[in-house]
């Protein structure tokens, strides 16, 4: 396949999503010799040719236009929302690897464990009853931190942490090793890892295995006084289960920066509880230049080789 012949590549998001020209930009000039359009400027030539397409939780019914569509190259790292909405599908779906993604996460990661590490909850509070008290310092290596999910931001983040100081622990659905990092396995390492934190973050994908995992049953085996924090999905938290036990002193906070429902509804209870911390999803944006690199990469080595990057295994999600 040669790339010396410009072809027309399509990008796909959802119908009303505000960021497609910004999109289109940064992919042109990643991909010159390509030329990338929205969908509905496509020709019934250009639909009835396509291979490959750029993607951004695109509609179904405009996938089904594209007959010769062998494989689409999403701009997210997390591709839940695109498998479920594709259902049963032979279309070849790669999701985003962008090391620049795992930095930007690592760095949010490591912000927000400060945030919680420092007690600044508690001295927000203070201030609000003018109350002038130190709180007694504990060192990071006191602290453990653990990662529910060591894959490329999981590993990315515990090391962020390691470089802080902080004792580190991880669990992954299949055994993992990472210098200076306790890694934990399957269903019966949890509940170990769980005893042993302070700071649970939760950077796994969303699957039929992990909807609802972190529940009054996982939250009951973290230490009194622990704290979460949530940059996966909203789904992977059971917010009542989660409601209860911040309300009874077990969880002394949680940073949430992602819902089920987003954004976040005003009536929800997590905007007013004084042990939440509410985030707009924004611990890690992907970086449109770096993604943007990374696709063209991926699609310049189809069209040399007709090799496809690593695609998802629609079963499992991810």
């Amino acid at each position: 396949m040669s790339s010396k012949s410009m072809t027309v590549i399509p990008f796909i998001a959802a119908h009303g999503y505000p960021h497609t020209q910004a999109w289109i930009a940064a992919l042109q000039l990643a991909l010159p010799d390509e030329h990338i359009v929205a969908f509905d400027e496509l020709t019934e030539e250009a639909r009835a040719a396509c291979q490959v397409a750029i993607v951004a939780n695109p509609d179904p019914a405009d996938l089904k236009q594209l007959p010769q569509l062998v494989w689409i190259h999403s701009v997210w790292a997390g591709v839940e929302r695109l498998v479920a909405d594709l259902g049963n599908t032979d279309l070849k779906i790669v999701r985003l690897v962008d090391p620049q993604l795992a930095s930007t996460m690592a760095e949010a990661v490591l912000a927000w464990t400060l945030y919680l590490h420092r007690e600044i909850p508690a001295y927000a509070r203070q201030q609000a009853q003018k109350l002038w008290q130190a709180r007694d310092y504990v060192r990071p290596e006191e602290r453990t931190i653990s990662l529910l999910g060591l894959g490329a931001l999981g590993e990315a983040a515990a090391n962020r942490l390691l470089q802080s100081g902080f004792k580190v622990c991880g669990w992954s659905r299949k055994p993992k090793t990472i210098a200076n990092i306790e890694c934990f396995t399957g269903e019966h390492g949890l509940p170990a890892m769980l005893a042993k934190t302070d700071i649970l973050v939760c950077l796994l994908p969303l699957t039929t295995d992990t909807k609802g995992l972190i529940n009054a049953q996982m939250l009951a085996g973290l230490p009194t006084g622990a704290s979460l924090i949530n940059f996966a999905r909203g789904a992977i938290v059971n917010a009542a289960d989660l409601h209860v036990v911040l309300d009874n002193g077990h969880l002394a906070h949680a940073v949430l920066d992602v819902f089920e429902t987003e954004p976040l509804p005003v009536a929800d209870w997590q905007w007013q509880h004084p042990q939440v911390s509410v985030l707009p999803h924004c611990a890690a944006p992907t970086d449109r230049t770096t993604a943007s690199r990374i696709v063209a990469e991926n699609i310049r080595r189809y069209r040399d080789t007709g090799e496809l990057p690593q695609t998802v295994d629609v079963a499992r999600g991810y």
